[in-house]
């Protein structure tokens, strides 16, 4: 019997020492993929994947190459087995490999993109510092409650609605702080995230404006598979209008 397949990428903070191995040494079409990831950042990252040390992988800055390169590593993988996806979408960063996997970026062009995006991600993170944590036990409208009123001490926003009862929350130390005691009164649960920068606030919008004009140097293609974006909760086709979202 034919069945569609949905792939789904993970993003930052899914990262592990060793991640990619098994796939290179199986593979010589995935090694060729971390050899691209190394001469696109100049260093050996397919060792940083392989090998560690953790607290190197975690930095944005070497964690979005690497990441998406063994998106990309499973991508490939799966490709030779003969498995093709009709609709992918991605969690944040794993949103570019799901743009390889539709069609509309190529693995040298994704690399490229995500080596960009972390340095411009790890530049704004050491000027506007930031944490991160995951809320979970509460619906999504008592975290934005939390939110609103910890964003007197500061910056602060909601990131991610993973699911019915985790959420997301970035921002500035204090305002975080403020916002997790708030959620241990409504007993909720809160988990600080290994992230090295307040991804997906105001925080980050100094880099805005320069990662989209990188994307216009970059060939984005019209999708020839599905594939749905976290920004719109849904698909696109217009290439303009994709490096749009991507930028968002």
């Amino acid at each position: 019997m034919y069945k569609k397949i949905a792939l789904l990428f993970p993003g930052q903070n899914s990262q592990i020492a060793g991640m990619g191995r098994d796939l290179a040494d199986e593979f010589p079409e995935v090694r060729e993929i971390f050899r691209m990831l190394d001469d696109i950042c100049e260093k050996p990252m397919s060792k940083l994947c392989f090998e560690g040390p953790a607290e190197e992988l975690v930095l944005t800055v070497n964690q979005q190459p690497a990441i998406t390169a063994v998106n990309l590593a499973c991508l490939k993988a799966l490709h030779i087995k003969g498995v093709k996806a009709a609709i992918s979408a991605g969690h944040s960063l794993g949103e570019f490999a799901a743009l390889v996997s539709a069609g509309v970026l190529s693995e040298y062009d994704a690399l490229k993109i995500v080596k960009k995006r972390g340095e411009l991600m790890h530049r704004e993170s050491l000027t506007h510092p930031g944490v991160m944590a995951a809320v979970m036990k509460l619906p999504i409208e008592k975290v934005k409650e939390i939110v609103e009123k910890a964003k007197a001490e500061g910056v602060l926003a909601v990131a991610n609605h993973n699911s019915a009862e985790q959420v997301v929350i970035t921002g500035q130390s204090a305002p975080m702080e403020y916002a997790l005691s708030l959620v241990r009164e409504e007993k909720g649960k809160a988990v600080p995230l290994k992230v090295s920068g307040a991804w997906h606030c105001a925080l980050m919008k100094g880099a805005v404006n320069e990662f989209r004009e990188y994307m216009e140097g970059i060939s984005f293609k019209r999708p020839t598979a599905g594939i749905l974006f976290n920004a719109t909760a849904g698909m696109e086709n217009d290439p303009e209008k994709i490096k749009d979202i991507m930028a968002s």
